[in-house]
């Protein structure tokens, strides 16, 4: 039996499309290849992250009874939940490390959610919100939920729909929501897709948990790429869904990722924050195949204004 449906998956992708514009999908000359490469721009979306896709999809589904959801996140699922109960009229309360991205935090202000600032980083806050859920409130996973995954699926749906040829798309991955939901969606786009995992040097959670079999805990290191770091929570579904596909797994260490967010910015106009730039960094380092036509996924712009000045200036 497959993990996520395939309703679920045709349920999401129409909550998705009704509500959200589809994403630019950019060419990107600099990448200076034989091959053409594309930027999937999520930047683009009305949270500044493709986080919307899966907030949306899993508030459709669950607000439907009035029951209040709470979510831990780094920030960008966050926002994907208070734009989608904005949108519903649902209640929820985000949980976020209190050390978190300033810029995710700012915005999430700016929304009617119950904020929630944790210490302890990603693993105090996913803590947190578990106790408020077993009050009686709706958890809902940044990673871990059915509905989260299906609405990241649409975002390759969306690609495959505009590409029109096979393609390798090349996944930023933190806890595997995005990477699962890709691999999911592209089991059943036409035309071919080939799915690639990039994670950053200071987290390998999910690579770890594929190679294992099952969840285990791994050392999480200092990153700018925040959403792409903390361990997973036991039975944890993204690493079966990114196994069975038979996706690939690859990293990149800090500098990679910090010269790629200067790239986007300088080569191609793009606020990328830096869970984005994996991807470019994995094609830079690489680590992607130059055999099919390639697409970035350029996951967010939500990084802080200190942060991208400064490695702007960096060589």
């Amino acid at each position: 039996m497959p993990l996520i449906a395939d309703d679920v998956l045709d349920r999401a992708r129409e909550t998705v499309s009704r509500h959200l514009v589809p994403t630019p999908l950019l060419p990107f000359p600099a990448a200076g290849l034989d091959v053409p490469v594309f930027l999937k721009y999520e930047g683009a979306q009305p949270t500044g992250s493709f986080k919307v896709r899966g907030g949306v999809a899993a508030l459709t589904a669950y607000a439907a009874d009035g029951t209040p959801v709470v979510t831990a996140s780094a920030g960008n699922h966050a926002l994907g939940i208070a734009h989608a109960s904005r949108l519903l009229g649902a209640k929820s309360t985000v949980v976020v490390p209190e050390d978190g991205s300033p810029a995710k935090i700012s915005a999430l202000r700016t929304y009617p959610v119950d904020l929630v600032l944790a210490a302890g980083g990603y693993d105090g806050a996913e803590a947190q919100a578990l106790e408020l859920a077993a009050g009686g409130m709706k958890f809902v996973s940044a990673y871990n939920d059915p509905h989260v995954i299906a609405g990241q699926s649409t975002l390759v749906r969306e690609v495959a729909g505009t590409l029109g040829e096979d393609f390798t798309i090349v996944v930023p991955t933190g806890a595997g929501g995005l990477l699962a939901g890709t691999a999911l969606g592209a089991r059943r786009a036409k035309p071919d897709v080939r799915v690639l995992g990039v994670e950053s040097a200071a987290c390998h959670a999910v690579s770890a948990a594929v190679a294992a079999g099952h969840v285990v805990t791994v050392p999480v290191g200092e990153t700018i790429a925040d959403g792409l770091v903390g361990n997973l929570e036991a039975g944890t579904i993204t690493p079966d869904i990114v196994r069975e596909a038979g996706v690939a797994l690859v990293d990149v260490d800090e500098a990679a990722i910090r010269r790629s967010v200067r790239e986007f910015a300088l080569s191609a106009g793009l606020v990328a924050e830096g869970s984005s730039a994996a991807a470019l960094a994995a094609l830079r380092a690489g680590h992607v195949p130059l055999d099919r036509p390639i697409v970035l996924v350029v996951s967010g712009r939500n990084i802080a204004a200190g942060l991208l000045a400064t490695i702007l200036t960096e060589g």
